[in-house]
């Protein structure tokens, strides 16, 4: 007889940071509770990830969190520059206005950058994943996980009390982090592109009032003591952290050892032997000073493993340039959440999830290629070097190719494209264009809420009425627009962007994705979209009522 289990859950999440984190909420939003266990006992309690790049800022303010998040704005907003040099007060081999370089045009992308510490970003993800329905349980650590065709049964013990429970989940994502158990658990190596390197950080006071020259930084690429290092202002004015790629060992394996060899890094990455530093725990009631880490470049084999999906930073790690790491797994989440969603919901069939390592490991895979140019850049390279590389494309650009997308004719051999010359071509993000409602202005963006919808030319009326029938029989959300009648295309954009006559349509996607166009009228609209969508939802296509 089997034993009873102590909690049944449709989804169990394993891994508290932004990628699980983000899971929970989205998961809850499209009406699907999730279970969320983390060892940790809290959410994150250092800075991390410091930027939020704009694709995944479009995520959150499609479902509301713009506002929230950027009301906790850092203090990186008002330093825009990315330096390198040898030293703080040595020569600079580059200097650049980040923020400048890489905020993305108003024709591009309604929002921009969010300059928010990760730690802050967690706690606003997780009090909206609990709000919609995520049971969320910190200090609470995976012991065990048993895979069968019919589920997924976790054995998970409260580090606190000690106390174990049988979860019993249909579905599992497994956000546990770079150290990914879950993944190596099953049996799922990674390609390794950068080898692990061992950093060591320190936080610290100081006045370098001298060194600085008045410049106001976000970040600085030093090559002493070691290149590679970086020096990153904190929330406390005049408080820093220095981190060490692969240093050398410390005198002695005492803590006193290792806090004078991180004074001397200090002085050496500043250039000055003399300064005066103050070694500081990193988090108030730490006695530690000395912290340790490795940061590399991997992509997991796999994403998935019956029904075990792998997401953040246990499916892909990145070396810390361009900001990928936390957006590349708040995307991962996005693209998955809707399609666990849409199955636990009886709407499409299983097979829908196969999509997901589909199209989020080549983009892994890219987004790795594209972290690593930026790093060898920014370690050794020039200014013009650095001001040639494009993030938007990378950002905006990428491309999905699977059976979640009806494709019009040979798929391009190009992962990324130009996100700048929008053509609305299925596989890629829905463009951005400006359109006027009820007086105000409102991106297409923010139409993709978390359903299918319908975007259709002025002249587009039965396809916005086929939506409303489509979207009956098969027992879904799908709004439809009609733009130039509800919503209007002040800037005369649309058409263009989007790839559509007058009377065309285009199928956007859950997570903001175009999966299928007509750019024309079609004899019979309602046999077409639903046919499209039984297809893409991997279900039999439903007749007519």
């Amino acid at each position: 007889m089997t034993e009873p289990y102590d909690l049944e859950t449709p989804v169990l999440v394993v891994g508290g940071g932004i990628a699980g984190l983000s899971t929970a909420f989205f998961l809850g939003r499209l009406g699907i509770r999730s279970t969320l266990v983390e060892r940790h006992p809290s959410t994150a309690i250092l800075p991390q990830a410091r930027a939020i790049n704009p694709r995944s800022m479009e995520i959150y303010r499609s479902l509301g969190l713009e506002a929230e998040i950027r009301a906790q704005t850092s203090i990186l907003a008002d330093m825009p520059e990315m330096i390198g040099t040898e030293t703080l007060i040595g020569e600079e081999r580059f200097r650049i206005d980040q923020l400048a370089m890489i905020r993305p045009a108003a024709a591009l992308s309604p929002t921009d950058w969010a300059l928010i510490d990760q730690d802050d970003l967690e706690r606003i993800v997780r009090a909206h994943a609990e709000t919609n329905g995520a049971d969320v349980r910190f200090g609470a650590e995976l012991v065990s996980l048993e895979t069968e065709d019919e589920g997924v049964t976790a054995l998970v013990r409260e580090l606190e009390t000690g106390t174990e429970r049988r979860i019993r989940a249909q579905y599992v994502v497994a956000a546990d982090g770079h150290r990914a158990g879950v993944r190596k658990l099953l049996g799922v190596g990674a390609d390794v592109a950068l080898p692990a390197v061992e950093t060591t950080y320190a936080v610290f006071d100081a006045d370098l009032t001298e060194a600085l020259r008045d410049r106001r930084f976000l970040l600085a690429y030093l090559d002493r003591p070691t290149q590679g290092t970086v020096l990153v202002p904190l929330r406390t004015f005049g408080r820093w952290m220095l981190g060490v790629p692969n240093p050398p060992a410390p005198a002695d394996d005492s803590e006193e050892a290792a806090e004078r060899q991180c004074v001397e890094f200090v002085r050496a990455a500043v250039g000055d032997p003399d300064l005066e530093v103050t070694l500081v725990p990193p988090v108030p009631g730490w006695s530690r000073k000395v912290s340790h880490s490795s940061t590399g470049g991997w992509v997991a084999d796999r994403l998935r493993v019956g029904r075990v999906f792998f997401a953040g930073d246990a499916a892909h790690v990145v070396p810390p340039s361009g900001s990928y790491g936390a957006t590349t797994g708040i995307q991962d989440a996005h693209n998955l959440a809707w399609k666990l969603a849409a199955v636990l919901g009886g709407v499409a069939g299983p097979q829908l999830l196969a999509t997901y390592e589909q199209e989020r490991l080549p983009v892994a895979r890219v987004t790795l290629e594209q972290a690593l140019l930026l790093l060898r850049v920014r370690h050794s390279g020039s200014q013009d070097e650095l001001t040639s590389i494009d993030d938007m494309a990378m950002m905006f650009g990428y491309r999905y190719d699977s059976a979640a997308i009806r494709a019009e004719g040979p798929v391009p051999a190009e992962l990324v494209a130009d996100p700048h010359e929008p053509t609305g071509l299925p596989g890629l993000r829905a463009p951005h264009v400006w359109l006027s409602r009820d007086g105000g202005r409102v991106s297409t963006v923010d139409l993709f809420t978390g359903s299918f919808t319908v975007l259709a030319g002025p002249d587009g009326e039965a396809w916005t009425t086929a939506a409303a029938r489509v979207a009956s029989t098969l027992g879904i959300e799908m709004p439809a627009y009609r733009i130039g009648a509800e919503l209007r295309d002040t800037g005369g954009e649309f058409s263009r962007s989007y790839g559509l006559s007058a009377s065309g349509a285009t199928l956007v996607r859950p997570d903001g994705f175009v999966c299928w166009r007509s750019a024309e009228a079609v004899a019979d609209p309602e046999s077409e979209l639903r046919e499209v969508l039984s297809g893409l939802l991997a279900r039999k296509v439903a007749s007519a009522v």
